[in-house]
């Protein structure tokens, strides 16, 4: 039997390396794509050194509104048949709605909201036609919170995403199609180093409330492989998951008005 291929986007660092690494453990080939190829390069060559698989790479901005059929387009003239989609990847803007360009709002919204469902749409008829597929979209514990000033796009978009794969979901049932939802909390990765809040988080939050990249992939494969619908990895993110579901709007909205403060943005 030839072995399974995964697309992961945002495959150049953090969880979407973690990721493609996992993977390939477990004995899939990948597709590793992001904006920055030197990264991704030496990303494939560990991968293929470590686990004997295969792992191409293709240069994409998510950002750009063409790119996802362009990314399809380019597998399928590779020969490449994609039979699982990591969606992850992703930024976000701390400087406030307001003080955000325009142009930084509206690539949030391509790479993190429109790219996901269009590469699920373009690449699940597939999967669903050879009855196996695998779709694991990375969300965030901040999808199931409040929004938080002075990041005020992100957790709505994951919460979409969140909404959106548990729909997927429930309409891939009985067809060999698994599809998860992972929702991370603070984890050591470059994302706060981009945004620039690495300082802040770092001083607002202790060690212990931090996972690993590598912990929170093994879990979101695990997740996925047994068909869960969502996975919020580590006991204090599951608990934050489960107060939001039942404190007070106005509580809520306090605490998200306390963790601005905490990061200095607001």
């Amino acid at each position: 039997m030839s072995r399974r291929t995964i697309l992961v986007t945002g495959a150049s660092a953090g969880i979407g390396a973690a990721l493609a690494r996992v993977y390939a453990s477990e004995g899939w080939n990948v597709v590793l794509t992001a904006r920055r190829e030197p990264p991704l390069r030496a990303l494939a060559d560990q991968i293929e050194a470590a686990h004997g698989v295969t792992a191409a790479v293709v240069t994409e901005d998510l950002a750009d509104p063409a790119a996802p059929e362009r990314l399809v387009a380019t597998l399928a003239s590779r020969g490449l048949t994609i039979d699982g989609l990591v969606n992850n990847a992703g930024f976000s803007r701390v400087t406030g709605f307001l003080q955000t360009s325009l142009a930084d709002h509206r690539a949030m919204l391509q790479v993190m909201l429109i790219a996901p469902a269009e590469l699920s749409r373009l690449l699940l008829p597939g999967m669903v036609e050879r009855g196996f597929g695998r779709v694991l979209n990375v969300a965030s514990v901040a999808g199931h919170l409040p929004a938080t000033g002075g990041d005020t796009l992100y957790g709505p978009i994951k919460s979409f995403l969140i909404k959106a794969s548990q729909g997927l979901h429930l309409e891939t049932q009985g067809t060999g199609v698994h599809v998860t939802v992972i929702n991370p909390g603070y984890t050591l990765t470059e994302f706060h180093d981009v945004n620039g809040s690495r300082a802040e988080v770092s001083k607002a939050y202790p060690a212990w409330m931090w996972m690993t990249a590598d912990r929170v992939a093994r879990i979101g494969f695990a997740a996925c492989e047994a068909n869960r619908p969502q996975v919020t990895p580590g006991p204090m993110n599951t608990v934050l998951v489960a107060l939001a579901r039942h404190l007070p709007e106005g509580l809520a909205l306090k605490m998200a008005a306390g963790h601005a403060r905490r990061l200095a943005r607001i």
